[in-house]
């Protein structure tokens, strides 16, 4: 008796998608959330992503690879204004673009910034008009229709492809898994970039000094948070339970040390325990932590810094 013929297989997609926003509206944490680790830091500080960083999420039918992008703001600095070109070749490059923004506030300048880099950079790229913190507003539909007009206008009006209210923290997945069977729904149909195995494209020396300028900026207050950037300089498994780690904190001013280290060096002491918490529960061992100050003037206003840091700038 012959048999009834296969059901057509589901194609596979795969395709960059780049959230993007103002500072501080829970980028980082969503793709975290996403991802089920701790790949991007986060922090209440305001610019606390500094670099676009990339994480996989493999599912059987598709893969989604998450770009975590620097907020959009107003640059007042050399760094800041890397950070938003980041931020804009990342929307060009990207499959999909998700707009996260906070319910908790109305739209500013910041957000009505972001709407223009997306009618600049966007093209004909499907826009996910993601409203986080849904769960923190009485009438979330009513506070996200301003975000909506800004979609709309004025200018040429964005492509966007579905508007879905979420919480990037909340114990639901609901409205995260909503956004992401819409992002799905967008992406192309595509053999996987990577293996199944890939999580992101920050190695773990780079993940560690951004987990000490974590607790770095979750210790210090004003502007240290904004002046300090973090450097690895020795990471080395000792044994298959100790992870041995040196870095270097680098701020712009002699106070800024003086704030950092604390009276008899019990600020640093602080962020150290901190920081080497997560640090642990990222690589599974044990790990010796060892945490210098030094002062580096204008690194944010120098090109050759930005280099020597990492950043891609012109010199």
């Amino acid at each position: 008796m012959p048999q009834p013929p296969a059901p057509p297989a589901t194609p596979f997609r795969a395709g960059f998608v780049v959230l993007v926003g103002k500072p501080n509206v829970g980028k980082s944490t969503l793709l975290n959330a996403y991802l089920g680790q701790k790949v991007a830091i986060v922090s209440p500080r305001p610019q606390t992503t500094r670099t676009v960083i990339r994480g996989a999420l493999t599912l059987p039918t598709a893969q989604v690879i998450f770009l975590d992008t620097p907020g959009i703001h107003r640059p007042v600095h050399r760094l800041g204004a890397v950070m938003v070109e980041q931020a804009g070749r990342a929307v060009a490059d990207a499959d999909v673009v998700v707009w996260v923004v906070d319910l908790t506030t109305p739209p500013d300048e910041a957000d009505r910034a972001v709407a223009g880099l997306l009618r600049e950079q966007a093209g004909e790229r499907p826009v996910l008009l993601a409203l986080n913190k849904a769960d923190a507003v009485d009438d979330a539909e009513a506070a996200g229709r301003p975000y909506g007009d800004l979609l709309r206008g004025p200018g040429r009006p964005l492509q966007c492809a579905a508007v879905v209210r979420l919480s990037a923290t909340a114990r639901s997945a609901a409205g995260r898994q909503a956004l992401l069977e819409a992002i799905l729904h967008c992406l192309p149909e595509s053999p996987p970039y990577y293996p199944d195995d890939f999580l992101t494209d920050q190695p773990l020396r780079a993940i560690a000094a951004e987990l000490v300028r974590e607790q770095a900026m979750r210790c210090t207050h004003d502007e240290i948070p904004h002046a300090l950037t973090v450097v690895v300089d020795e990471f080395k498994e000792r044994s298959a339970e100790m992870t041995y780690i040196a870095a270097t904190v680098y701020v712009e001013r002699e106070s800024h040390k003086a704030i950092l280290l604390g009276r008899d060096g019990r600020m640093m002491k602080q962020i150290g325990r901190a920081a080497r918490r997560e640090i642990e529960a990222l690589v599974g061992t044990r790990v010796y932590l060892e945490l210098w100050v030094k002062v580096r003037k204008n690194w944010r206003q120098d090109p050759q810094a930005l280099h020597w840091l990492g950043f891609e700038v012109e010199r």
